[in-house]
């Protein structure tokens, strides 16, 4: 039985208000929670058991797969108490089933990736490795730990973010996808705080493990900020990264109950939520527009998030902002970029302009 492991106990704080009240894997990307995608991948890769390692609103997991009856069997591992990377990868593994020498596949919650995960799992076993690394290639590594490696693959050690130029011994960093072999589980020191980046893999490179990385040019984005975030969602409508959830590349994802405007354009990979309401000549772009929001004629919403029960007044301008739920943005405003509204707030008609002001002053001097 091949196994795996989900990390998904963070609080999502890059990403709030949309995570208030829900766990980051499980915000809506390309038209059905990130979780989803990643357990479609996992079944394509032949996992029949997985563990989540929840803590933050742990609850949610066990409500969203409730009614899943697709042939997988999930199990929950709360946290407690914070237990870091590797003590909440050491929790999970008190549920797995498979024997000392299995492999087990590790994903972080908030990785999307295009890696093929079969060939990472033949690749661990033909090498006989005690932990496989996918490693991935980024233009500037300064705000990352690196991960050199010899010309075998073998990890050479784990370092901290770089500070100058000549610290940037390598561009590979840590992708977010691991294989250890179940053994190799047990040794993480269990019932503390434990992290795998700077504690479990540095150990096992010193006491001479087979670490090994797999390095690929395959698309990698890490969804922890609202950008990304959703660049991610709008790369999956598009094709650029596939799902087994989306069956064809498109230019958007309009939910069948959501009713747009013959004038409207939604482009970029956009996606449109159940009864939403997109209004004459609006454009939405890159964007992801959350259930039950009301967007209104000529509003233009360029790569943000305006999440459920939320509405856009007429002619306002969004670029990069993030709208909590249950927020009203009146007509004629235009949002700084990269704002983010916490649920619930209300902003009138004509309220914020970054341009210049939209009407003449009403007050009488």
């Amino acid at each position: 039985m091949q196994e795996a492991i989900i990390l998904v106990g963070g609080k999502g704080t890059r990403l709030r208000p949309l995570t208030n009240h829900t766990p980051k894997p499980l915000l809506n990307v390309a038209g059905s929670s990130f979780i989803r995608h990643q357990i479609a991948k996992l079944m394509d890769a032949g996992v029949e058991h997985v563990v989540f390692a929840t803590s933050y609103l742990a609850t949610l997991f066990e409500e969203e797969f409730k009614d899943f009856t697709q042939d997988l069997e999930i199990s929950y591992a709360v946290e407690q108490v914070p237990l870091g990377t590797g003590g909440a990868i050491r929790n999970a593994a008190n549920l797995l089933r498979g024997p000392a020498d299995a492999p087990v596949l590790v994903l972080n919650g908030d990785i999307l990736s295009g890696l093929d995960l079969r060939d990472v799992l033949r690749r661990h076993r033909a090498r006989d490795a005690d932990v496989t690394l996918h490693l991935t290639r980024v233009a500037d590594p300064r705000a990352f730990g690196l991960v050199p490696t010899d010309t075998d693959g073998r990890v050479l050690s784990f370092l901290e973010k770089p500070k100058t130029a000549e610290e940037c011994v390598t561009d590979q960093i840590n992708a977010g996808c691991y294989v250890f072999r179940r053994s190799v589980l047990d040794t993480i020191p269990a019932g503390r705080e434990v992290s795998v980046e700077q504690e479990t893999f540095p150990r096992l490179v010193a006491e001479g493990r087979r670490v090994l990385g797999h390095t690929t040019e395959d698309y990698w984005r890490d969804l922890g900020t609202p950008l990304a975030f959703v660049h991610g969602s709008a790369d999956l409508v598009t094709g650029t990264v596939t799902s087994p959830l989306l069956a064809r590349p498109a230019e958007n994802l309009i939910h069948p109950t959501a009713a747009v405007d013959p004038t409207a354009r939604v482009t970029g990979g956009s996606t449109i939520g159940p009864h939403a309401v997109i209004g004459p000549h609006a454009v939405v772009d890159r964007s992801i527009v959350g259930g039950n929001v009301t967007v209104g004629r000529g509003a233009r919403i360029h790569e943000s998030v305006v999440d459920h029960d939320s509405s856009i007044g007429g002619d306002s301008l969004l670029r990069q902002a993030v709208v909590g739920c249950h927020t009203h943005v009146g007509a004629d405003n235009e949002l700084p970029a990269q704002l983010r509204l916490s649920c619930g707030i209300r902003i009138p008609a004509h309220g914020v302009r970054v341009s210049g002001t939209a009407v003449a002053c009403p007050t009488v001097h």
